[in-house]
């Protein structure tokens, strides 16, 4: 009889062991898991915060009212086969000569997809006038805000990101003579509004 209860108390015992154990063991797990989820979750709201602030951050470095953003020095060579030129008297025009100093030009992203295009020489903005003629401008405006867009034969177009003709936008272009074309007749399809940005 004795033995019997013995063996029953120690059955009993490794059975209630047995039974912790396992318990200590599932919590172990759960908190592990809690553990792990509170950490993803915390990461995810640092790497959500961090692009917030770089996109806001981003916003605000291509604010136009500064001019600040990307900068690159470039010539504007035409479909035609000329150099756009901003002269010092304010004209706007094209030239076959590869050494003129009116031809190099500073390219500034002040806002998504709007530059402004600045003569280093003659110091003058490129700028579209309302009835579409363009000109060098002495001080930045909204005259000067060019929508810039790469065309699918590999060159840009720069609209008037201000004005447009009946709906229209106005494009800068050189005619085959290298003289400035008037923003109403210019047309986006028209290879005299193309030009290939060529590094300095």
């Amino acid at each position: 009889m004795r033995s019997t209860m013995r063996r029953w108390t120690v059955s009993n015992s490794v059975s209630a062991c047995w039974s912790v154990c396992v318990f200590y063991l599932l919590a172990v797990s759960v908190i592990f898991t809690c553990r792990s989820a509170c950490s993803v979750h915390r990461a995810l709201r640092v790497a959500n915060s961090s692009s917030t602030s770089t996109s806001t951050s981003g916003r605000h470095v291509r604010s136009y009212v500064h001019l600040q953003g990307d900068v690159r020095q470039r010539k504007l060579f035409s479909f035609q086969k000329f150099f756009l030129r901003i002269g010092k008297d304010g004209r706007v025009n094209g030239t076959k000569s590869k050494d003129d100093p009116y031809s190099i030009l500073e390219i500034t992203s002040v806002d998504v997809g709007i530059v402004a295009i600045r003569g280093i020489s003659s110091n003058l903005y490129l700028a579209i006038s309302k009835k579409g003629e363009l000109y060098g401008a002495r001080n930045y405006g909204i005259n000067c805000r060019l929508k810039e867009r790469i065309e699918e034969n590999g060159y840009n177009t720069y609209a008037s990101a201000e004005w447009r003709n009946k709906k229209r936008q106005m494009f800068v272009g050189l005619s085959a003579h290298g003289r400035p074309l008037r923003g109403r007749k210019t047309r986006r399809k028209n290879t005299a509004t193309h030009f290939l940005p060529i590094l300095v």
